[in-house]
């Protein structure tokens, strides 16, 4: 950091806790961010995997 940066006055940790109730980080692979670009596409994906395993395990038991 420069040395004309002054944190003397500022709350270590302040947002610390809003920010871990709201954040979820997840690295994905580089092959993968070439077909999923985005958060949306990827939670799109996952939606729509999770439906298919949950249609499947209905069928399975039921």
């Amino acid at each position: 950091m420069l040395k004309e940066y002054d944190f003397s006055k500022g709350t270590r940790g302040k947002y610390a806790e809003r920010y871990a109730q709201g954040c979820n980080v997840v690295v994905l692979d580089p092959e993968v961010t070439k077909e999923f670009p985005d958060s949306k596409s990827v939670n799109d994906a996952l939606k729509s995997l999770a439906h298919i395993i949950r249609s499947h395990q209905e069928t399975a038991t039921g």
